[in-house]
This record gives C-alpha cells, structure tokens and sequence, in this order.
C-alpha cells in the first residue's frame, strides 16, 4: 500500500509543504519572505507573522500541484525543530489542526538530520543515494555540522562548530564588502570573477573534526581595516578577489576536516547538505577532491539545498514505516539534537 506523506517546513524564513508518495516527490512549494533583506538578517517576529499568512495557501498549493486531496494523506510530517520559536509554533500549531480534523499521525522531525535526507527524494533529476554508512557535511547559516551517516535515522554528528558556522562567515564577510543580504550568493558570485589566491587569510587550528569560523571573520575584518587605512578604494578595487579568497578560504576549513574525518573512519561515501552545499566553490571542490581513489561524491539539487518541505516529507516517510509518531502535546524546540 502506498504512502503519502505531507510535509511542513517553518523553521527559519521560509514557509514550505511537499508531498511525498513511496520516496517520489509530488510537489514542494516554497513561499521566502523579502522582507529580511532591509534589515539585514532574520527578524524572528517578522518571520513568524509571515509564515502566518502564507502557509495555508502554501498548503493547499502543494495538494493541488501533487494532485492529491486532503483525504489522500496517511500522515503528516512537520520540522520541531531546530529553528526560531515563534517560526515554528505557526508550523506545528497548523500541523496539530490538519492531523487532528483528518484523524491522521503527526510526524516530528529534526530539520538537521532531514537536510541530509534530501539524498533519498525520487525526483524527475534524482540521481543514486549514497550507500550506508556514509559522511555528510551538513553547512548552513546557522550550522556546521559532519555527520557520520549510518542508515536513514541512524546518524551521529562527529564534528560541528564550536562558535560561528560557515554560511554565517559568508555573510558577515559580505557584508564588511558592502554586499546585501544574504550575502553567501553575492560572494560566489563575485568570486567567479576573482582570483582567490589573491588574499590569504589565517585558518583555525581546532582539535579533532571541529569547526570554527569566528576567528576567520575577525582576520577578514581587520585586514579590510587596516587596508581602508592605505586606500579607502581598497574593497572597490579588489572585491571580486576579496570575494574569491574568502571562498577558498572558507572552502579549504571545510574539506579539510571532512578529508581527515574520510580517512580516519575509511568511508568512502561522502555527501554535501545544507544552504552552503548551493555555493558553487564548495561543489567544484569536494567533487575534484573526492572523485577519484574509489570516493563516491552525493552534492544536491540546487533546489533542495535550502529549506524546504521535501526533506521533511522524505524524512516523514521514513519514520513513518517505524511508527515514529507524536501527539497532539507536542511542541516546537529552538534547540533540537540528533
């Protein structure tokens, strides 16, 4: 008997549903909130209203897209968290509604392990999922994780930041360049023009597979000072270089640690996840490093390396064949572990 599962993603910014059928996604709509970019981040009460407004028509979209009625769903999956408060309760309050007036299971899933989950959507473009066990690393905005992948819901994470994560690097360094928010796509943009051995930047020396990013900022930013000192053109000159060697810089912390983390566990299967997987140095660079010596490299579709409905629907899905299910007493968590 088939399954289909409705999933809801209101974690940060974004208000998304999907549905998924047996691990074939029917549809997955996405409403973003413009509104961020003149404050130049996430304000969480603008956020929360937003997501007030959209996600019912963001629902009904989505059943209408995956051809499938309200009746049709077996159960129904929703991000606890992590993610802001106020974002979330809008989500699982909804979710406590639909499950309760169509007399279905609700699903609760981490937002951090279903990233990694995006691997198994059956899509028109899917492409192989990576063979267990494999390493994931798992860079966002808000988080840096690797993540030792040992079945669908089997995962531990082996390393993450201690301080700032990389998508946050990105955008603070964007922004010292003067670029809007979010910054990260501005950066690879630029640096598709630039030379990113250009400048050099000090790297962190963190024990075992951990991450730090905070250190890095404060380089790039006291040497954008002391350089606007000399030359106040300096940025105007030479953005499209600054641009490129904080990407490789960023990129190099990144793969370096997921190089020893390969080794030292003798895994192979190595997968990208996350809002920063979209970054086009990052791709480029796991893929030439990776693909060869019998490494098999798993980078996203564009579309599901930020928040989405899909990775929940996916995850749901899966919990969904264990009985994993939660009740109507609920709640959203700000903080939430695998």
């Amino acid at each position: 008997m088939s399954i289909t599962i409705l999933g809801i993603e209101s974690s940060c910014d974004d208000t998304s549903a999907a549905v998924v059928r047996d691990r074939a996604l029917l549809s997955n709509v996405i409403a973003n909130q413009d509104v961020h970019k003149e404050y130049g981040g996430v304000v969480p009460e603008l956020a929360s209203r937003a997501h007030q407004q959209n996600i019912i028509p963001v629902v009904d979209l989505a059943l209408k897209r995956a051809g499938v009625a309200a009746g049709d769903i077996d159960a129904v999956a929703f991000t606890r968290g992590p993610g802001l408060l106020g974002s979330l309760l809008v989500g699982t309050s909804f979710v406590k509604g639909f499950a309760l007036s169509r007399k279905i299971p609700m699903i609760e899933v981490n937002h951090l392990q279903a990233h990694v989950l995006v691997h198994f959507i059956v899509s028109e473009n899917a492409k192989k999922s990576p063979d267990f066990p494999f390493l994931c690393l798992l860079v966002s905005g808000g988080h840096t994780q690797l993540v030792l992948v040992r079945n669908y819901l089997d995962m531990e994470i082996i390393g993450t930041t201690i301080d700032d994560a990389a998508g946050e690097a990105f955008d603070k360094c964007a922004k010292i360049l003067g670029l809007p928010y979010p910054g990260g796509p501005y950066i690879d943009e630029l640096a598709g023009d630039g030379n990113g051995s250009e400048f050099s930047f000090n790297k962190p020396r963190i024990r075992n597979f951990d991450y730090s990013f905070s250190g890095l900022k404060t380089s790039f930013l006291y040497f954008i000072r002391d350089e606007l000192r000399k030359d106040p053109e300096f940025i105007k000159k030479h953005r499209a270089d600054l641009a490129a060697s904080i990407q490789k810089t960023i990129v190099d912390i990144l793969i370096e640690k997921l190089t020893r983390a390969s080794k030292s566990y003798g895994i192979k299967e190595i997968a990208l996840a996350g809002g920063v997987s979209a970054n086009s140095g990052l791709r480029r660079e796991v893929g030439k490093r990776f693909s060869k010596d019998g490494y098999h490299v798993y980078i996203p579709e564009f579309r599901f390396t930020t928040d989405n409905a899909a990775m929940i629907a996916i995850t749901g899905f899966f919990k969904y064949q264990l009985g994993q299910f939660t009740g109507q007493d609920v709640t959203p968590l700000a903080r939430m572990y695998f």
